[in-house]
């Protein structure tokens, strides 16, 4: 409604049909279809694909079920299925006319017309159209999502065997391919289904992309087959990640088996209509395909991965003549062990531009975890900070602030973010100030409101809400998070007289199911809030809430009601975050380490308006090198001694005093994240929030200098620079909204 400038219309309409607009948006279901940050990333891009008027269509998988609902039962994560499709989605219309086949299995064989790939199981995948409108400018693109649908001929075999009942049943096999998304976040689950998810999606995309082309005056052609020589210069195919990368393989098929091209020719076509997109130098995050499961799902594809990895091999060998364990990094055939196809080498190999997401994560990716590649060809590499949307992250969201940034500077930043540079002169203003400050004060008690009526506890509005909201993982380091409140608690129970800042402090995030330490983790924060929140002698000074079930519209109820943003992962962990820009567009500010983009933020608010603490990716580097030794900072340091001790001699579990144990060896004999090397820093960068906070004026100043310094990381800035220098495209920004168009 924001979006077609109808918010307003709409509004007063329902109101005076005796409805509550509000109460309509908590009936709808959140659309979960993706894993973290990722998923929504990609919406917030074709949110500004949209708006900047690029003629785009977003594709991905229509999943049944979506991420789980997360529920916390006596301290613990249980998961419940997301049936998101209960009532149907209204902003979905089914396209039956484009339904197109999905081949699996079978066997190549030769013919006189070169390879076949035959004998092959069809999955049929059936599109669904959602509507994805620009803001203020009447451009409404596509997001198609695809669902698996059994072919109407199945198996006769069974028919003629009796066994209808069966053949019935068997259809729902291939319809399993679209039932549940892989709720991973930076972690590569290597299972059969998934596979089957990532070509399904690959193999439905390019067809209809070749479709759409063939239609277009450039492919088709009187002659015998279609050209295929404009095809670059009319589609660009961006890799998300490397779950499509199967799109290059099966954009090689479809040009040689199918179009008859010869190899040369198909895979300069591939090449250069596709990009790559890392999100994440995890090692455990990347994929690696056991080239058995290929064989068996998709042996035409392993085939022309093998012969793509040949002739690169070949490119290698000839530029570094003799350096065999140079060639053996970069194949995307891994030979140790089992053997496996390593997809970022692949996407690598069959695109003409790789980026990363941020300025430190793209530097990682040339100097470390691609290295050989970029000496290789360095002008394939490139950088693409992440951004966000700022219709939905501040106008929708956050109305109070909106409309008070409209009043100083006018209606034109939700589509010219970098105009909020603007608010800087009135930074130090009073007036100002106190109008901020107010929005915020609303927003918080809207939120203790809601605190209260869901998880019962009363929190202390005037207190400073802390907030740290993200996936649960080691590397996120909530338990840094944990390992503060249990300072603090010490603290107050030392000396309950001394001058406090009062805080609530609230972590939520989703475990991956199977991860087991992420699970312990959210156990322990929980036990820890329990303790604590039940100590008369703390009382309102400090609250522990952990934040059940968070996803986008609880998201959009936080951002505008934070104070402080945690953002503390390991130096060289974060690809880049976009969690972090949420708070800071909405004057939160944010206690961060120099990762992903926070190190941007940084510069472009100045290191005086944001609270940076622990080691860079060099001193990470060095510890490691060193050897890093937990039991020094535990031995060296009593605040660290006794939170350790408590989480492992059951202060927080005492019905099951080995119940952390587990957390306490991790922290102390397997941390790969440097919990504890960061700790005291972390306690006095923690110190100096406290401090600022109670100087009410220098924290309203420095909340004002985040919101105007928060122009760059607008997600219409990121699609301008991927249309530009990857994709060959110009935006434009001449459709500017009409005034008022979100009102």
């Amino acid at each position: 409604m924001i979006n077609l400038g109808i918010q307003g219309a709409c509004d007063e309409a329902l109101y005076q049909l005796g409805l509550d607009i509000e109460e309509l948006e908590d009936l709808e279901e959140d659309a979960g279809l993706g894993n973290g940050g990722l998923g929504r990333l990609a919406a917030c891009f074709l949110d500004s694909m949209a708006t900047l008027g690029l003629a785009a269509y977003g594709y991905g998988i229509r999943y049944e079920y979506g991420i789980f609902a997360q529920k916390i039962r006596n301290g613990e994560q249980k998961e419940e299925p997301d049936d998101w499709l209960r009532y149907g989605n209204p902003w979905e219309k089914a396209r039956p006319e484009y339904m197109l086949p999905v081949n699996f299995f079978g066997r190549v064989i030769d013919t006189d017309e070169g390879k076949k790939w035959v004998d092959t199981q069809v999955v049929f995948a059936m599109p669904y159209d959602n509507p994805i409108p620009g803001y203020g400018n009447n451009v409404v693109n596509t997001l198609r999502l695809w669902s698996a649908k059994s072919p109407i001929d199945f198996n006769l075999k069974f028919f003629n065997d009796g066994d209808y009942i069966q053949a019935v049943l068997d259809r729902n096999l291939a319809e399993n391919i679209s039932r549940v998304l892989y709720p991973n976040d930076n972690f590569f689950e290597g299972k059969e289904l998934r596979l089957k998810q990532e070509y399904f999606m690959c193999a439905a995309t390019l067809q209809d992309i070749i479709r759409r082309y063939k239609a277009s005056k450039f492919g088709s052609r009187e002659a015998v087959r279609t050209d295929f020589k404009h095809f670059p210069d009319k589609v660009a195919i961006q890799l998300n990640d490397t779950h499509p990368s199967l799109a290059i393989p099966e954009l090689m098929r479809i040009l040689i088996d199918v179009e008859k091209l010869p190899w040369d020719e198909a895979f300069d076509i591939t090449t250069r209509a596709c990009a790559y997109t890392n999100h994440t130098v995890l090692p455990e995050a990347l994929e690696r395909w056991p080239v058995s499961l290929l064989q068996s799902i998709l042996p035409r594809h392993l085939e022309i991965i093998y012969h793509i990895n040949f002739l690169f091999l070949e490119k290698v060998k000839e530029k570094y003549p003799g350096d065999m364990d140079r060639m053996r990094r970069m194949s995307c055939v891994e030979e140790e062990g089992e053997k496996r196809i390593n997809m970022a080498h692949l996407s690598i190999i069959g695109s003409h531009a790789v980026n990363g997401v941020a300025a430190l994560h793209s530097e990682i990716l040339k100097n470390d975890l691609f290295k050989l590649f970029y000496e290789m060809e360095p002008n394939k590499f490139q950088n693409k900070t992440n951004g966000i949307t700022p219709r939905r992250w501040l106008l929708l969201c956050n109305p109070g602030l909106s409309d008070i940034i409209c009043e100083k500077i006018g209606d034109e930043w939700p589509v010219h973010l970098d105009q909020l540079v603007a608010l800087k002169k009135w930074a130090k203003d009073a007036n100002f100030q106190r109008i901020v400050g107010k929005v915020k004060q609303e927003n918080k008690l809207r939120f203790a409101q809601l605190l209260e009526k869901e998880y019962g506890v009363k929190v202390n509005p005037s207190s400073l809400f802390d907030i740290h909201v993200k996936r649960i993982h080691e590397y996120k380091r909530q338990l840094l998070n944990c390992l503060h409140i249990i300072t603090l608690y010490n603290r107050i129970k030392k000396d309950p007289t001394a001058k406090f800042t009062p805080r609530t402090i609230m972590i939520g995030g989703k475990a991956a199911p199977g991860y087991h330490t992420a699970k312990q983790i959210i156990k322990l924060i929980c036990a820890v809030a329990n303790v604590v929140n039940n100590d008369p002698i703390v009382g309102d000074k400090l609250k522990v809430i952990f934040l059940e079930n968070y996803r986008v519209t609880l998201a959009e109820k936080i951002m505008p009601a934070a104070d402080l943003s945690e953002q503390i992962s390991t130096a060289g962990t974060e690809a880049s975050g976009t969690g972090n820009m949420k708070f800071m567009l909405n004057g939160a500010l944010t206690i961060g380490t120099m990762d992903g983009a926070n190190v941007e933020m940084a510069e472009e608010m100045g290191l005086d308006n944001i609270f940076i603490f622990g080691m860079t990716v060099e001193q990470v580097e060095e510890l490691k090198k060193k050897g890093y030794n937990a039991y020094d900072y535990y031995n060296g340091n009593a605040d660290i001694k006794q939170c350790v001790d408590q989480i492992q001699g059951g202060f927080f579990s005492p019905s099951n005093p080995n119940e952390f144990k587990g957390i306490a060896d991790i922290l102390l004999k397997y941390d790969g994240y440097y919990t504890l090397a960061d700790y005291a820093d972390y306690i006095k960068a923690q110190d100096k929030v406290s401090a600022t906070y109670q100087n009410q004026g220098k924290w309203l100043e420095m909340a004002i200098n985040n919101i105007a310094s928060s122009g760059k990381f607008s997600s219409d800035r990121t699609i301008a620079e991927y249309a530009r220098e990857i994709w060959g495209v110009e935006p434009s920004w001449e459709k500017l909204p009409s005034p008022n168009a979100g009102n």
